[in-house]
């Protein structure tokens, strides 16, 4: 099977989203609720904001599917922007509106976004045509493609779960062997945080409450772990080859995605190396396996034999309520100046 690579296509309120993934075998049946659902999980959660609320995202397929297999050709996917009627007048492909446009335009960068850097990259002057495109929003199509590809690993006997670990200061403490793929099986899918630990979730409410009271947003750690990985998948011969470079640029990839460790990588850093590793032992009719799970299942850039795979992401919200500086700007005199406001 060929190497699978997708793209995605779209702005947040524009007509829709649109991913392209390459490299699926042929004959692969797709559970379209499944992916649905997964979907849905972006989209859940307490304390979300007010357009995670609006949409109800769903798949439709337009290419590389028939009778739900798919046929080896690339496979197309689009979500539906359902607000985008509201907005067309504003980011219609073909024409805008120019007395809309302008009510809508952005000419003050945001902080923890991508609106000055990639207006001065692109020479906007209206940083619309920046955070239409650097929206979370792209998101939901990484989604689709990720729980095609999920699906994909299923086949494989490869199962893939997630939990959160902290919100805020509220925060799961990590066992001294690692975290486990047992602790994730009891994450419960309904949970309005799915927190690693349940106990913490009244804690976990209570932080996110008064951050919002207080016009403020919180950030927080998630845990995602494979079970049934192969031993050997990465390789450690070539730099863009190694499974946890892999892991670390698709999971920076994301907005709001600051950190990235694999296995117990932050907390190793503060300990000595004789608990920083996973010992190796052998046993007749089971073969190589390790004691414990702390270089998340990884070394040398691959994966290490019969442990499973981890890696938590730490992530923070770039919006809030609360005043914080930003550059604003006036079109004839073109200068600014600094200025406390909203993100």
């Amino acid at each position: 099977m060929s190497r699978l690579r997708f793209l995605t296509a779209g702005e947040s309120h524009g007509p829709l989203l649109t991913a392209i993934l390459e490299g699926l075998p042929a004959g692969l049946s797709l559970d379209v609720a499944a992916l649905d659902a997964d979907l849905a999980r972006r989209q859940h959660g307490y304390g979300r904001g007010g357009r995670m609320k609006l949409e109800r995202d769903q798949v439709r397929f337009t290419g590389g599917l028939r009778g739900g297999e798919t046929l080896g050709g690339p496979l197309a996917m689009t979500v539906e922007n359902l607000d985008h009627g509201v907005w067309e007048k504003v980011m219609g492909p073909l024409e805008v509106d120019a007395e809309a446009a302008s009510k809508r335009r952005l000419s003050s960068p945001r902080p923890g976004h991508a609106d000055l850097a990639g207006g001065l990259k692109y020479g906007r002057h209206d940083l619309r045509d920046i955070l239409e495109r650097a929206s979370a929003r792209e998101t939901a199509t990484r989604v689709a493609a990720g729980a095609v590809c999920r699906q994909l690993l299923a086949a494989f006997g490869i199962e893939v779960r997630s939990g959160v670990l902290s919100v805020g200061p509220v925060a799961s403490e990590e066992p001294r062997e690692g975290w486990s793929f047992a602790t994730l099986a009891g994450v419960a899918e309904t949970s309005p945080f799915r927190a690693v630990d349940a106990s913490l979730e009244p804690k976990m409410t209570q932080a996110v409450d008064a951050a919002a009271k207080a016009g403020d947003t919180l950030g927080g750690t998630l845990l995602v772990a494979a079970r049934g990985v192969p031993p050997g998948l990465g390789s450690h011969v070539s730099w863009d080859r190694k499974l946890d470079g892999a892991i670390g640029q698709a999971m920076l990839s994301i907005p709001s995605v600051k950190a990235v460790s694999i296995g117990s990588g932050v907390s190793n850093a503060f300990a000595p190396g004789s608990l920083a590793h996973d010992p190796i032992a052998f046993e007749e009719g089971r073969g190589f396996f390790r004691t414990r799970n702390r270089a998340g299942g990884l070394e040398g850039g691959s994966r290490t034999a019969r442990t499973s795979s981890w890696s938590s992401s730490r992530s923070r919200s770039p919006r809030f309520a609360r005043g914080c500086r930003r550059w604003t700007s006036t079109r004839r005199s073109r200068t600014g100046r600094s200025t406390s406001a909203p993100t």
